[in-house]
């Protein structure tokens, strides 16, 4: 007994101060403080932001690949200054010559009739404004013509006194007769009638000259001349003579070329630029060292699907008749986009994904970069974001540096700021 007395003395000391307190929580003592162990020493880690805080963000160092400078004058490597400078796009295309549609003009007849005498017998011809170009013989036309001079006799002998003056049974004096009314009447319906067949020659494009000739010499005129409404040139004619020719057909197209449209083509990625107003220079081949100005007038609303092209419409004057319809011509328009950042087209690598630059950062290196661009002009392109004026780019060789960089497994940052 005294043996084992002794052993449970000395193991005692070697269980935790926690067992032997819980073991008598309920005997009332109180419960002995647990043993805090001090904390090793370890990699410092990023402490999770508390509530109300910002998280601490982590700057990604910018991708750079070294080419040495002795490397880079072997293969040609050229660098540009990214600057902002006025930029000026020039657009040249191909235009065509078309008559301007404001002056033609077509000649119809309203009657049904044949072409009896033909003044105009050839397309191409050069008419005057008032000058005659066929004459019409129509039965129907004959007949009304009769029926208006029957109706001017009719009315001429209707045109008596209103009234009478005397002491008729007691009326008084200036009481109208019975008969005299009925006269009054019948002038006046004449003179109505008459007026409506001279309206309806008016109708059927008989002048005023002509009417007067009828009613002059109280004989129907046996044929109707067309006359030209406008100065111009044949440019369709659709008769011969002795050709039968029914009320609306088209007899002549006449067109003045004293001011012709040129319509030009612009592609859909530079229909943007254009606007209304903007001054064209214009050439041709058949007249070379030549050179025309005009401005554009008109952007037609519909776009050609098989061109990927909508049309513009310039107008030119044509005194001479030198320009002819159906001429082709070489059209020059040049914008002033204003001030843009800008550098050469051939610093950037088109990726297929976007577009790539190399930042020269000094010492031999070169970020890769990607930026995002706007207007092409004359060999340079407009950079939108990605890169600041004052900047250094390669222009020449950038390919073999990415080449290069794209062994290295260097690639640009995305999303350029």
């Amino acid at each position: 007994m005294k043996f084992i007395a002794i052993l449970v003395i000395a193991i005692l000391p070697l269980f935790p101060m926690t067992l032997y307190a819980q073991g008598h929580a309920g005997h009332g003592a109180t419960p002995a403080p647990s043993v805090v162990s001090k904390p090793k020493a370890t990699a410092p880690q990023t402490k999770a932001p508390s509530q109300g805080q910002q998280p601490i963000q982590t700057v990604e160092e910018a991708p750079q690949v070294e080419i040495p400078p002795e490397l880079q004058q072997r293969i040609g490597v050229k660098t540009v200054a990214v600057a902002v400078k006025p930029i000026q796009k020039t657009i040249r295309t191909v235009g065509r010559i078309e008559i301007d549609e404001r002056r033609q003009a077509t000649v119809n007849t309203k009657i049904e009739g044949w072409i009896e005498k033909l003044y105009v017998d050839y397309t191409g011809r050069y008419v005057k404004k008032g000058e005659p170009l066929a004459e019409i013989f129509s039965p129907e036309l004959l007949a009304t013509q009769q029926e208006f001079i029957n109706t001017k006799k009719w009315a001429g002998k209707q045109a008596i006194p209103t009234t009478q003056a005397g002491h008729n049974h007691g009326a008084k004096a200036d009481t109208p007769e019975p008969v005299s009314v009925m006269k009054q009447m019948l002038e006046r319906d004449a003179m109505v009638t008459l007026e409506a067949g001279r309206q309806r020659l008016r109708l059927w494009d008989i002048s005023e000259k002509q009417i007067r000739k009828i009613e002059e010499t109280g004989q129907p005129v046996r044929t109707l001349t067309l006359f030209s409404p406008v100065s111009g040139y044949i440019t369709q004619k659709m008769v011969v003579q002795g050709m039968k020719v029914m009320p609306g057909e088209k007899l002549f197209d006449i067109a003045d070329l004293s001011s012709v449209w040129i319509v030009a083509d612009i592609y859909e990625y530079e229909l943007s630029a254009v606007r209304v107003g903007q001054p064209v220079k214009i050439t041709l081949s058949y007249f070379p060292g030549r050179e025309w100005t005009s401005r554009i007038d008109y952007i037609y609303p519909v776009f050609s699907a098989e061109t990927r092209t909508a049309k513009v419409r310039l107008t030119l004057p044509n005194p001479g008749g030198q320009l002819k319809p159906q001429m082709f011509t070489n059209v020059v328009i040049r914008i002033d986009m204003g001030n843009k950042l800008m550098i050469p087209d051939s610093a950037v690598i088109d990726t297929g994904r976007g577009k790539v630059v190399y930042v020269d950062r000094g010492n031999g290196y070169f970020e890769p970069r990607e930026i995002q661009t706007g207007l092409n002009a004359d060999g340079a392109v407009e950079v939108l974001r990605g890169l600041k004026a004052g900047e250094k780019v390669a222009s020449s060789a950038n390919f073999l540096i990415d080449s290069e960089a794209q062994l290295k497994g260097i690639k640009p940052l995305s999303n350029p700021k």
